[in-house]
C-alpha cells in the first residue's frame, strides 16, 4: 500500500488508543453500525485532509464501513499522532500521508498524494486540500460530487471562493452545525487549548493575566476555562458585538496594544493574520508566553519576532525562546501552530463524537444530493443537526419532551392570539 508515515511499528499502540477514543464516541459508533449494514458509501472515493488523531481514525473507520475508499493526509504539520497513522495503515488498510513535524513541502506533497485518490468527496479542515485541488489538480474537479469543511477558518476561505465564483463544487460547512461549533469549538477547544499550554509549559494558570484574542466560540471556550483555573482573563476583539458580549460575560476587554503590556499568557483564536505583531512583542513582559489555537500559525507574526530576536533556542518540547536585544525573552509554543493538537492530543473524543457524526452524515447526504446542489457553501441540513443531538442525548440516557398536537398547532398558527 502506498503511504507515508513515520513508523509502522507504532500500529499496535495506535490501535489501542483508537479503541479508547471510540469508547467515548457513541453517536459515531451507532452511525458506523448502520453504515456496516446499509453500505451507503459503496464505491465512493474520499480524500480527507484532517488532523490525524484517534477521533479522526474512528471517523475513517466509519466511512470505510460504509463502503468508501479513503486517502487521509494531515491538515496541520504538527497535529499528527504517528501511532494513529500507523494503525490506520496496518490494521485498517487506509492509505495515510502524515508525519508529525513534517516540513511545508512534505505537507503539500501529502495533500497531492491524497488527491491521487481521484476523490468524489473531499473532507477538509482549513481548506488547504480544496485550495490545492482548485489550483494544482484542476483536472480532477470534474469527478467531485461535493465536500465538507470542519473548521471556521476553512469555511471563511471557502465562502470567499464561492463569492468570487471560483468554487467549483458544493461544500457543506460542518463547522456551522450547532452540534459542532456550540460544543466542539467551545468545550473542545477550551479544554484542549488549556491542556496544551499546561503540558508545554507546566506553568500555573491561577493568578496570571491570560489574554484571549478573539471571542468567537473557540475564544469563549478558552476564556471560560482560563477563568475557571483562576486567571484574570482579558479579551481582545474587533467585532463590537462580540466585545460587548465578553464584557457582559464578565471579562476585561481592551485593544491588543494595551493587553500586550500586561499579559502573562496569550492565545489567538481568530482565524486572521498577524493578530499579535511586532509592536505588541515590543511591549510584552519578560517571560510572556504566546500561543495560537485558531488555525494557521499566521495569527502570530513570527517573522517579525525572529527579526527582533538576537537568539533563539528550544527550552522545552514545544517551547521556543526568543531572546530580544533588551534582554527580555518571549516564549512561543508549538511554532505558533495549534497548541491543543501540537502539544496535547486535541479535543476530547466525547465532543468530537458530534463533530465527526456530522461529517459522516454529511458525506452520506452529499452522495445522495450533491449532484443537485449549486457550487456554493451550505449549512448542515437541520435534520442532520437534530439527529446528531438526538443520538447524543440518547447515548447519555437523557429523554426530552415532545410537543403535544395542541402545542404544535399553536406554534404554527397565526389565528390564535394571547
Amino acid at each position: 500500500m502506498i503511504c507515508d508515515i513515520k513508523d509502522r511499528n507504532l500500529a499496535d499502540k495506535g490501535k489501542l488508543r483508537i479503541e479508547w477514543a471510540a469508547r467515548s464516541m457513541p453517536v459515531l459508533r451507532s452511525i458506523k453500525e448502520r453504515f456496516e449494514r446499509e453500505k451507503p458509501l459503496i464505491g465512493i472515493r474520499i480524500a480527507a485532509c484532517l488532523h490525524v488523531t484517534t477521533e479522526t481514525a474512528f471517523l475513517m473507520q466509519t466511512l470505510k464501513a460504509g463502503g468508501a475508499s479513503i486517502r487521509l493526509c494531515a491538515s496541520n504539520p504538527l497535529s499528527t499522532q504517528d501511532d494513529v497513522a500507523a494503525s490506520l495503515v496496518v490494521h485498517d488498510g487506509i492509505p495515510v500521508f502524515a508525519i508529525k513535524g513534517e516540513d511545508r513541502d512534505t505537507y503539500y506533497r501529502h495533500i497531492i498524494q491524497a488527491l491521487e485518490e481521484r476523490p468524489q468527496i473531499t473532507m477538509d479542515d482549513g481548506a488547504d486540500l480544496v485550495s490545492t485541488l482548485h489550483t494544482e489538480r484542476q483536472e480532477l474537479i470534474g469527478e467531485v460530487i461535493g465536500g465538507t469543511e470542519e473548521t471556521t477558518t476553512g469555511v471563511i476561505r471557502l465562502r470567499s471562493m464561492a463569492d468570487k465564483g471560483v468554487l467549483r463544487y458544493p461544500i457543506v460547512a460542518v463547522n456551522d452545525a450547532n452540534t459542532k461549533h456550540l460544543f466542539d469549538n467551545r468545550y473542545g477547544t477550551g479544554q484542549s487549548t488549556i491542556d496544551g499550554i499546561i503540558r508545554a509549559t507546566n506553568r500555573l494558570i491561577a493568578g496570571s493575566v491570560f489574554v484571549v484574542c478573539g471571542y468567537g466560540w473557540c475564544g469563549r471556550g478558552v476564556a471560560m476555562r482560563a477563568r475557571g483555573m483562576g486567571a484574570r482573563v482579558v479579551v481582545t476583539e474587533v467585532d463590537p458585538l462580540r466585545a460587548l458580549e465578553a464584557v457582559m460575560d464578565g471579562y476585561e476587554v481592551m485593544p491588543i496594544a494595551e493587553a500586550a503590556k500586561i499579559g502573562d499568557f496569550f492565545c489567538t483564536l481568530t482565524g486572521n493574520i498577524h493578530v499579535i505583531r511586532k509592536e505588541h512583542f515590543e511591549v510584552m513582559k519578560d517571560g510572556a508566553i504566546v500561543s495560537n489555537s485558531g488555525h494557521f500559525n499566521v495569527e502570530l507574526d513570527l517573522e517579525a519576532l525572529s527579526q527582533m530576536a538576537v537568539s533563539r533556542r528550544m527550552v522545552r518540547d514545544f517551547v521556543e525562546e526568543f531572546r530580544l536585544k533588551d534582554g527580555r525573552s518571549i516564549y512561543v509554543l508549538a511554532e505558533g501552530r495549534l497548541v491543543n493538537l501540537a502539544a496535547a492530543e486535541g479535543h476530547p473524543s466525547s465532543v468530537m463524537d458530534m463533530s465527526f457524526a456530522n461529517q459522516a452524515l454529511c458525506v452520506e447526504y452529499l452522495v445522495k444530493e450533491g449532484k443537485n446542489l449549486a457550487k456554493q457553501v451550505y449549512t448542515v441540513p437541520r435534520q442532520i443537526d437534530e439527529e446528531v443531538a438526538r443520538l447524543k442525548l440518547a447515548s447519555m440516557g437523557i429523554s426530552i419532551d415532545q410537543l403535544t398536537e395542541e402545542q404544535d398547532r399553536y406554534l404554527h398558527s397565526w389565528e390564535m392570539g394571547t
